[in-house]
């Protein structure tokens, strides 16, 4: 996924986002009492906005950043990593928001072009291979809260969200998650819980649409994603 850009947080920083997972249900007739059955598929997908995004005419550096993205878009079949804010439900061991913070190898050696690397505050990985279409994961704990119900994390851009736990053995956590799986994940995986992504479309051709305010001297323009289901199925 290296072509893949992902949206700049620090840069263009909505003033509200949401995330929604849309699930899929079918119906069955209505029953004599008048009521519709609903069945679960568990084949949802995730909708995500930002809103009020504060460009000033000043910030010229954030004008051409959001341009570059809307030109590398190209409309809705253009594809970009969404982060979703997770922090308020997030697994810190503190139980409070920590961010994540630069350090070098344990030799003191950083990247190649003498970057450090970003650990994350919160340490989960898998317990056992979790298969394509599944919907229930084996999680364990390296660091983190010792709950992980109704928590959110990705892996390789494909988001998950937790529900009530089915197990717990040791440090080990079975639970369900929503959207079944995108892509195998490995046996000890890192997940990303501090900065989970979302591998996304623009919801519209048009989304990233933008008016230049000559008086009041900023716009606010808002974006909607919907999540890029037609990749995963497609690899």
């Amino acid at each position: 996924m290296s072509e893949i850009i992902t949206w700049p947080l620090c840069t263009l920083t909505p003033q509200t986002a949401s995330a929604d997972l849309v699930p899929f249900t079918r119906s069955g007739g209505r029953t004599l009492g008048g009521v519709q059955p609903t069945t679960r598929t568990d084949l949802g997908f995730w909708e995500i906005s930002y809103s009020g995004i504060v460009l000033q005419n000043r910030n010229r550096d954030a004008w051409r950043t959001w341009q570059a993205i809307r030109q590398k878009l190209g409309g809705r079949s253009g594809l970009i990593a969404v982060r979703v804010r997770s922090s308020l439900s997030a697994p810190y061991v503190s139980g409070k928001f920590e961010p994540v913070i630069d350090t070098e190898h344990s030799d003191d050696a950083p990247f190649d072009d003498d970057t450090p690397y970003v650990q994350g505050a919160i340490s989960v990985v898998t317990d056992g291979v979790t298969p394509v279409g599944a919907t229930s994961i084996r999680l364990r704990i390296i660091n983190a809260d010792d709950n992980l119900v109704g928590v959110r994390f990705s892996y390789n851009h494909a988001l998950y969200e937790t529900g009530p736990v089915t197990s717990v053995d040791g440090d080990i956590w079975t639970l369900p998650i929503s959207p079944s799986v995108r892509e195998l994940i490995p046996a000890g995986a890192d997940l990303e819980f501090d900065q989970p992504t979302c591998l996304c479309h623009l919801a519209e051709d048009r989304g990233m649409d933008i008016d230049q305010n000559a008086v009041g001297k900023f716009s606010s323009p808002s974006v909607s994603f919907v999540e890029a289901v037609d990749y995963w199925n497609a690899t």
